[in-house]
């Protein structure tokens, strides 16, 4: 998500030419070649810009409560108390005392500063925040310290603030940032205002930072999108094609407007639309709906042709089309050689496609008045959102309003490129219209066969060893549809989502002859990032080769890996692996009936090692203890990182066992959790996390904790002497060894 956009020097347009630019940002065509801080200016032709005197991410209180406010969604990961820590430790805010409040739509103030847009993703809400609340920390506690001297009359040097109280020792006066706010605002913040030194850090790095949001959310007063209650709001669903790319030929509404409650049926341009006054009249006037498909340019292949068509491919038993060719994303010495000599590994990867499956399916509340809109909801990328919804009312971008709730998850899933289910809401308010609020719902079975996916991916690897048993020539080939066509920006040069993971990789580098190259076919299915993005598959690949290679050259998984981190300079992995190996006790045997398997990966910044501990029930996995060791630079709250390995662990677990959409003849099959499986709570693993202590810049936790626990569990099979995998997932189908 970090290739979204990119910057040019633009004129400051009229109001006449911005709403042209407007509907034109929202089609892509001026955004290339944009810089980050010149793109979140553009995004926010229009915005308010009514921040207070300590700037868009602090607010302080008469009664001395000091207010973070958090560009980022929470939708489940615990951002908001990482970013909230991080202004207090600067400023020495009162914790206990701290809030936390969402940031309106506004990429001048609130971009991201990788993207150039306000929004969450790639797991960087802490790392690109850290130096920025830092900052905004630092200038507020010396406006109120600059504020102290004056009113007091003393050096600025001798004042000391602790938890949001300013004191002069020598003089015995104090006052909590209540008492000192309006003369604090008088003070003009420093451009450069002094950081603390880590050492001094007394919140970053502790246990006292934990969530603020979960008293809210235990007891039902936080507020989702299904909360929303507005004056004659009414409640739309949607019928959707049955496959990708079919569109309405017509439709007959005579029984849906038969329904008690059910207020208008329309075609809009994904369905057709049923308005009502309650979401139960809105479903059964959408079930009654009788619509004709016009099927022509939909997608009719089912995913075993798919795979079959992506094993041919990579191959070279297949022509690829002529608009195609494959990229190098990796390739040093003589290629031809890593297709000759005799493989110590040569072997194919599938993956499937998989759903986002997060708790709360996708809801949206839109309100249209002529050329001006406001969306309520959890907004992922609200700058997206902005753009999407100006282009169909008319209006400029940073004049949408977005109010961002809480969100039941994502997994990437509410950030793409058409802000899909926000639009389509959008698009129904509009057909309402004179500002009735209309609250869209997507049913689970509508965002199981009506969503975006992880890529369908196929692997072949082939690899040659060399006299001492290490990797001498790689050859891997990588077939899967673009997550990053359909971006704004155009086809990027080179997709780096289909790979990443692979690319770059520590395995590669040591390895004298490597020629890795990857081609991306087109397919109608909707694909989309997936927590971990390329990671998901790439992770898998690399590592459960890796054990392959090592046992076909009879040594330990850990050693060999300790040697070609060597090689490869990755200092980094070397850390990480050694200290997981060390919690976990790789040197001691497992207890009686359990294989222990590893695997190390690298994603967005990060370094997470899993050990897992596995045995099979009637034949299928079963995973007790998992040990990860993570490198994710300065660790602002240890306790939310393991909440994250936890998470991560154990949804890559559930995708790894289970996880799986399957296309019939173009149609998901898969469209509520009795077809789509996900791990249960008897399933899970007990988690241990260790931290490995840095002083480097926070990197990402949201996602690195996924990928590597499929490969720990493949190879701890591989270690208990099962074949080695080829294919996720690993419990083809359920049988009642999983609930037992």
């Amino acid at each position: 998500m970090n290739s979204f956009f990119k910057t040019p020097v633009l004129p400051v347009p009229t109001r006449r030419q911005a709403l042209g630019i407007g509907a034109t940002l929202a089609g892509g065509a001026l955004l290339i070649g944009c810089s980050p801080n010149a793109l979140g200016k553009m995004m926010s032709l229009g915005a308010k810009h009514d921040f207070d005197a300590f700037g868009p991410f602090i607010k302080v209180a008469a009664d001395g409560t000091v207010t973070v406010v958090s560009k980022h969604i929470e939708f489940g990961q615990g951002n908001h108390a990482g970013l909230a820590a991080i202004a207090a430790e600067e400023m020495d805010a009162d914790w206990d005392k701290l809030k936390v409040e969402q940031a309106p739509a506004n990429a001048g103030a609130y971009a991201n500063l990788g993207m150039g847009v306000q929004g969450t993703g790639g797991s960087s809400a802490i790392s690109n925040s850290w130096m920025q609340l830092r900052n905004a920390g630092a200038a507020a506690r010396a406006m109120f310290v600059q504020a102290a001297a004056t009113t007091w009359g003393v050096p600025a040097k001798d004042i000391s603030v602790k938890d949001g109280v300013v004191s002069h020792v020598a003089s015995g006066k104090q006052a909590h940032f209540g008492e000192l706010v309006a003369a604090a605002a008088k003070v003009a913040p420093p451009q450069k205002p002094a950081l603390k030194d880590p050492k001094s850090f007394t919140l970053i790095g502790t246990d006292r930072v934990r969530r603020k949001d979960s008293a809210a959310k235990s007891t039902g007063t936080a507020r989702f999108t299904q909360d929303v209650h507005l004056p004659h709001m009414l409640t739309a669903m949607v019928a959707h094609p049955p496959r990708f790319g079919a569109t309405v030929a017509s439709f007959d509404a005579s029984a849906a407007r038969k329904v008690p409650g059910v207020v208008d049926v329309f075609q809009i341009a994904t369905g057709v639309a049923v308005v009502a006054d309650n979401t139960w009249a809105a479903r059964k006037g959408r079930d009654a709906v009788v619509v004709k498909w016009d099927e022509t340019k939909a997608e009719k292949r089912g995913s075993d042709q798919l795979r079959a068509e992506f094993t041919a491919l990579a191959a070279g038993k297949a022509p690829a089309d002529a608009k195609l060719a494959w990229k190098p994303f990796d390739s040093k010495g003589d290629a031809s050689m890593a297709a000759g000599g005799t493989a110590a590994v040569e072997t194919t990867y599938d993956f499937p496609y998989l759903a986002h499956a997060s708790m709360e399916p996708l809801d949206c509340v839109a309100i249209v008045d002529g050329h001006s809109a406001k969306l309520i909801h959890g907004s992922q990328i609200p700058t997206v959102d902005q753009l999407n919804t100006a282009k169909i009312v008319g209006a400029l971008p940073g004049a949408i309003e977005v109010e961002t709730l809480f969100a039941g998850g994502s997994f990437g899933r509410r950030a793409n490129f058409q802000s899909d289910y926000a639009a389509e809401c959008v698009h129904i308010a509009k057909h309402v219209g004179k500002g009735r609020p209309v609250k869209l719902v997507w049913t689970r079975e509508d965002d199981m066969a009506a969503g975006y996916y992880r890529p369908l991916v196929h692997h072949a690897v082939r690899v040659t060893l060399d006299k001492d048993g290490f990797p001498a020539a790689w050859r891997q080939r990588v077939v899967t549809q673009s997550i990053m066509k359909g971006s704004p920006t155009g086809m990027p040069k080179f997709d780096d989502t289909a790979v990443e993971g692979a690319k770059g990789s520590p395995y590669l580098k040591a390895t004298p002859i490597v020629d890795a190259q990857v081609i991306l076919p087109d397919a109608g299915v909707p694909v989309l990032w997936w927590r971990s993005v390329g990671a998901t598959h790439t992770a898998f690949v690399m590592e459960h080769t890796i054990d392959q290679l090592a046992k076909k050259a009879g040594k330990d998984p850990v050693a060999y890996r300790r040697v070609l981190y060597a090689k490869a300079g990755a200092d980094r992995r070397l850390a990480v692996l050694n200290l997981a190996a060390d919690k976990a006790g790789w040197d001691k045997p497992a207890p009686a009936g359990w294989t222990r398997g590893v695997a190390v990966h690298e994603s967005f910044g990060s370094v997470v090692a899993h050990v897992a501990e596995v045995k099979l029930v009637n034949g299928e996995p079963r995973v007790g203890r998992v040990v990860v060791a993570i490198d994710c630079g300065t660790a602002i709250a240890p306790d939310q990182v393991a909440a994250q390995m936890e998470g991560g662990t154990c949804y890559g677990l559930s995708a790894a066992l289970f996880g799986k959409i399957t296309l019939k003849d173009g149609q998901v099959q898969e469209r509520n959790f009795d077809g789509y499986r996900v791990l249960r709570h008897n399933e899970a693993p007990t988690v241990e996390t260790y931290i490995l202590p840095s002083s480097k810049p926070p990197s990402g936790v949201g996602e690195p904790g996924v990928p590597g626990i499929a490969p720990a569990v493949a190879n701890a099979l591989l270690a208990m002497g099962q074949p080695p995998t080829t294919s996720l997932p690993f419990v083809k189908t359920w049988g009642l060894a999983a609930l037992s």
